[in-house]
């Protein structure tokens, strides 16, 4: 069968850094094909170039047999490619409809996208409302824009680039569900992911970068999670070591927080009742779009309005305090946008360490820069951040690279209290791993840590307690090694203990 998509010798060059050298692959069409690799492996770049976002320095696309030039994203979809991309392409003013509409090339009328925004979403188990501006949503709910974007242009290569890191399990059984029968219709596509489970249960094929170059072409399905991940980085990943926890006093303390939403996308927050003792690491749960992302700004400062008194931090009323008042309280934070608020992707990578880091200022302000270079430095070595150094761009680093530059920037601060949204969000599997080893030495020498994330297998390998958030509430806690996932699914749906069973299972997680 004549291959959908052929590449011949691929390569692409940045300043002293080869990211795709020489590779060749091939898709045909109804075969899902997976490309593995750790971060900065070249994965990112050579979509990238098939989608027409960068041109390649050398080598060859053919599409359905024929040499083609692609050399814009339009391009692209003119040939029936679309991709969903790890770091998001939507304009954060304009509506989700907008955001859809403009990517279209067919000329609907966008009353009509709307309704078939509603219609594919609803059908995919993707809920996404089209009339709701995009600053407006969580990372998961972008993560679906994405996928609902790039499913209404019926392409012939779909292209998915992290699709479920934000995804909740039964979302991303339905996408599985999707692909397959998207498969079936003729549709070639390519699936980046780091979760090995996902690709050995959905990939025909698998092509595995390492430092650009293709080391392997394997069907998953005969693969274990080891001898992938041996391919990937050389190595298999360092294993997860988790103790018992030795609690202290409770160091994050939330009280009856009621908030309404400041908008009308917004999620109200009600009656949230959380403490989070020193030593221990709590996780929340939940479907993307159920206050999570409320929450978080509350307890990171961005957001000030809750009433005082309803949250401490080691006795001291926070409520109103700033994000700067937080952080020197002892209190840290790792927001889930990595890239805009996590850092800023015209800055150095030196310079986004001062957003968060004051060790490098001196009398009146001035930045010591030799100190603020071996800093970042530090941070780079520590977390195995693949950089050209300290000055690069933060734009310029892969998007699990710049994951641990933004997660490793906040755990070398030495924290008291460290609350996290996504963690390991497009981190490889030897990556997480060693991110969710530090949190653990973290909670072993006495930081509190507070951990929101969309991903159930990282709750629970990391959690001593989690709870679970649906429709602004917050479900009692629950003992991790009590917790399982139709549990947890279940309240999901809200439908948790009520008063008297809420206070057996805090017992139970006590």
């Amino acid at each position: 069968m004549t291959p959908r998509l052929e590449l011949v010798g691929i390569c692409k060059r940045f300043a002293g850094v080869v990211a795709n050298d020489g590779v060749s692959l091939a898709v045909a069409p109804g075969e899902i094909h997976a490309v593995l690799g750790e971060n900065g492996a070249g994965k990112s770049t050579l979509m990238k170039i098939i989608y027409g976002v960068l041109p390649a320095d050398a080598g060859e696309i053919r599409f359905d047999g024929r040499p083609v030039a692609i050399r814009t994203p339009h391009e692209a979809r003119a040939l029936g490619i679309a991709m969903v991309f790890q770091h998001f392409s939507l304009f954060d003013t304009l509506t989700v409809a907008e955001n859809v509409w403009l990517a279209l090339d067919d000329g609907a009328p966008l009353a009509d996208v709307v309704g078939r925004i509603r219609a594919t979403s609803a059908s995919y188990g993707l809920e996404v409302d089209p009339l709701q501006p995009v600053h407006a949503l969580s990372v998961g709910e972008r993560q679906r824009v994405e996928i609902v974007r790039a499913l209404l242009a019926r392409p012939r290569l779909l292209i998915l680039d992290e699709p479920t890191s934000v995804l909740a399990p039964a979302a991303v059984e339905k996408l599985f569900e999707f692909l397959r029968r998207l498969a079936a219709e003729g549709c070639a596509i390519l699936y980046i992911s780091h979760k090995l489970d996902e690709v050995r249960a959905l990939a025909h094929r698998c092509t595995v970068l390492r430092a650009g170059r293709v080391v392997a072409t394997v069907e998953p399905a005969n693969e274990s999670n080891a001898s992938l991940s041996r391919l990937m980085i050389g190595a298999e990943p360092p294993q997860v070591a988790r103790t018992a926890p030795h609690t202290g006093a409770v160091a994050l303390e939330v009280r009856a927080l009621t908030l309404a939403s400041a908008d009308r996308f917004e999620v109200a927050l009600e009656g949230i009742e959380l403490a989070v003792r020193a030593g221990e690491i709590v996780g929340i749960a939940g479907v993307a779009g159920n206050g999570q992302r409320e929450l978080a700004s509350v307890l990171s400062g961005e957001d000030r309005r809750a009433p005082a008194g309803s949250i401490t931090l080691f006795g001291a009323d926070i409520a109103r305090a700033s994000p700067r008042r937080r952080r020197w309280l002892g209190l840290r934070f790792v927001p889930q946008e990595r890239l805009g608020r996590g850092a800023v992707p015209a800055l150095s990578l030196d310079e986004n360490t001062l957003l968060t880091r004051d060790e490098p200022l001196g009398l009146a302000g001035w930045i010591r820069r030799d100190a603020l270079r071996r800093l970042t430095a530090r941070v780079l070595s520590r977390f195995d951040v693949k950089a050209a150094g300290p000055q690069a761009p933060a734009r310029s680093l892969s998007g699990g690279n710049l994951q641990k530059f933004v997660v490793g920037r906040e755990i070398d601060a030495a924290p008291k209290v460290l609350v996290l949204e996504q963690p390991t969000w497009g981190v490889d599997v030897g990556a997480s791993a060693r991110i969710r080893n530090e949190l653990l030495r973290l909670r072993d020498e006495g930081c509190a840590l507070l951990v929101f994330s969309e991903d159930l297998e990282e709750l629970f390998e990391i959690c001593d307690r989690l709870h679970v958030m649906a429709r602004g509430r917050l479900s009692p806690p629950l003992a991790t090694a009590a917790a399982t996932v139709e549990r947890v699914g279940a309240w999901m749906s809200g439908l948790w203990p009520d008063a008297a069973g809420a206070r057996e299972a805090s017992d139970v997680a006590a």
